[in-house]
């Protein structure tokens, strides 16, 4: 009988944000595939996990998947980790489970952590349509996804480094316009989370002036649509 694949989502930062159910599956998987085992390992030591645990990660996902495949083909249970949040959102994940389909095998996505959505939810913008653009690509292409993003009118998410940010920022005043709202999160669920609204000019202003570190989630307002201008104008003379 063939094994089963998890993907276990892990806290962000808080560890009190781990599900009783992720605590369950971890203990009673055969192997655990963490995106760093060093990061991971006091995590899993805090919770009374103790398994067999490999490394999964973007530099070697490639060579690993078909004896991971393997693994699973001969009966055993494995559960993929991330360094925090969701495997597969900006994180390892995708290959392998693509490979698991295509082998028939079964898998399990657990629910829980993922930085966008409180990042989305609190940024006060629209959040009924928006898209995920995680990371920007940090040269070639990086120009023509703006461009392509001028015209969207969802609700757009970001995520950046800190040494990344200021010119993100500034590029988005660039491509978007200086007044187009936005919402920068950091460190969400950890001791020092803040979240900065405003319009792209009074945030890129604020971190210019601000110890910038941690991880960070930028929600950015799309484009007002013709209609949505015409309803915000008859909105305001009511």
């Amino acid at each position: 009988m063939n094994g089963k694949l998890y993907l276990v989502p892990t806290p962000i930062g808080n560890l009190d944000d781990m599900t009783f159910r992720a605590v369950k599956v971890l203990k009673e998987v055969d192997i655990i595939l963490a995106e760093d085992t060093r990061n991971s390992s006091p995590m899993l030591k805090h919770f009374g996990i103790d398994k067999k645990l490999f490394s999964h990660h973007q530099h070697n996902e490639h060579k690993a998947v078909n004896e991971i495949i393997r693994f699973l083909k001969e009966g055993q249970n494995i559960a993929l980790i991330s360094d925090a949040g969701t495997p597969a959102i900006s994180d390892p994940g995708y290959l392998l489970t693509r490979e698991a389909i295509k082998n028939d095998l079964e898998i399990e996505c657990l629910p829980g952590a993922t930085a966008f959505v409180p990042a989305l939810v609190n940024s006060g913008l629209p959040n009924d349509r928006f898209v995920f653009e995680g990371f920007l690509p940090v040269k070639k292409g990086r120009q023509t996804r703006l461009k392509e993003l001028v015209l969207e009118e969802r609700t757009m998410i970001f995520y950046e480094s800190p040494h990344r940010l200021l010119k993100s920022l500034e590029e988005f005043i660039t491509f978007f316009g200086a007044d187009r709202e936005v919402s920068v999160s950091r460190e969400l669920t950890k001791m020092y989370e803040e979240t900065k609204r405003g319009s792209l000019a009074e945030v890129k202003n604020y971190f210019e002036t601000h110890t910038i570190k941690g991880e960070f989630v930028i929600c950015l307002a799309g484009k007002i649509s013709g209609k949505a201008v015409k309803e915000k104008f008859r909105d305001q003379e009511v």
